[in-house]
C-alpha cells in the first residue's frame, strides 16, 4: 500500500506533514557499523540520513488525536537548522486544513517524549508571542518525562526547551506506567530514549498497531541491539524493544512510525521479514 490516509478497523489515521530533517547516520544507528546500517537506510555523502517528523492523525470514538506535533515553524536558528539539517519545516496546519480541520479541531495531542523534534510543533508564533498550537487539546505527557522537560539536566537541557512547554503547561495531563486515551489506544511507559518515553498501542477489531516512536524510529531498527546513540539509557531501550518488538509480531501487529522516509507503517513475519507495508507517498 502507498499512501498517507489508513483505514484499520474503526480507527482512521492520516499522517500529517510535519518536516523533514537529515541527521548523521552514525548517531541514529549509534554502534552499529555503517556498512550494516547502509544497506537498510541509506545515507548521502555526507553521511546523513533523512527523518521525517510526520505526526499521525487518528480518528478514533469521535476524537481526533495527535501523535507527535512536528518540526513546527520558525522556531529554529539558522544555526539551528544547519544543526539539525532541516530541509522541510512543518505543514500541519495546511495538512489539516486539506481535511476541512483546523489546529483548534485537535481534541487530544499524545507525546511519547518532548524531544525538539517532536514538542516544537506544539507551539506557534502569534503576534510575536509563544502560544500554544492546539489550544483545545488535552496533552499527555509521561510523568518522568513532563519532570525533565521543566527540569532537565547538564545532557537534556539540549533538547528540553521551555519555551516548548511554558505555552501550553496548562493542557498537560500526566500519567505514569499505562494510560488509556480512548478505548483501544493506549500509552505505555518505556524509558530508553529518554526517561520518561513512551509508546502508543492502538487495538481496533482485532487489529493492533504499535507505535514504538524512538526505540524504533525507523524500519531500520528492527534489530533491538540497534539503538541511537542519541538514547540516555542504551540497555533500556533494548529491553523494551526485545519485548514490544518480539511480542508485537507474535501477535500479527503493524508498527508505525513518525521519522521513517521510506514506510509509514510495517508488519514482519516472525523471521524478522517484512511482510506488508504502507509507504510514505508525498
Amino acid at each position: 500500500m502507498v499512501g498517507n490516509e489508513w483505514q484499520v478497523g474503526q480507527f482512521q489515521l492520516s499522517w500529517l506533514r510535519g518536516g523533514l530533517t537529515k541527521l548523521d547516520g552514525g548517531a541514529m544507528f549509534g554502534v552499529v557499523p555503517k556498512p550494516l546500517w547502509s544497506k537498510r537506510y541509506p545515507s548521502n555523502d555526507l553521511n546523513q540520513i533523512p527523518l521525517r517528523a510526520d505526526p499521525i492523525l487518528v480518528q478514533a470514538h469521535g476524537k481526533r488525536i495527535l501523535i507527535e506535533s512536528g518540526m513546527g515553524n520558525d522556531r529554529l536558528t539558522e544555526k539551528q537548522k544547519r544543526n539539525f539539517g532541516l530541509e522541510e519545516e512543518s505543514q500541519v496546519v495546511e495538512s489539516l486544513a486539506a481535511k476541512g480541520l483546523t489546529p483548534a479541531d485537535i481534541d487530544i495531542v499524545i507525546m511519547t517524549h518532548m524531544h525538539y523534534d517532536h514538542a516544537n510543533g506544539l507551539v506557534s508564533i502569534r503576534d510575536g508571542q509563544l502560544v500554544s498550537t492546539f489550544p483545545q487539546a488535552v496533552i499527555y505527557v509521561q510523568e518522568q518525562e513532563w519532570a525533565e522537560m521543566r527540569e532537565p539536566n547538564v545532557r537534556s537541557k539540549n533538547t528540553y526547551w521551555e519555551e516548548n512547554w511554558r505555552p501550553i503547561e496548562k493542557q498537560v495531563k500526566t500519567y505514569g506506567a499505562s494510560h488509556e486515551v480512548v478505548p483501544g489506544i493506549t500509552l505505555h511507559h518505556t524509558g530508553g530514549h529518554s526517561q520518561g518515553h513512551a509508546i502508543v498501542r492502538m487495538e481496533t477489531e482485532g487489529q493492533l498497531l504499535l507505535h514504538l516512536a524512538d526505540i524504533m524510529p525507523t524500519h531500520a531498527h528492527q534489530n533491538p541491539l540497534w539503538v541511537m546513540a542519541y538514547d540516555d539509557y542504551p540497555m533500556t531501550s533494548i529491553y523494551a524493544k526485545e519485548e514490544w518488538i518480539i511480542n508485537g509480531i507474535k501477535q500479527g501487529a503493524w508498527f508505525t512510525f513518525y521519522h521513517d522516509s521510506v514506510y509509514r507503517a510495517v508488519k514482519w513475519n516472525e523471521q524478522g521479514e517484512l511482510i506488508d507495508r504502507v509507504e510514505v507517498m508525498l
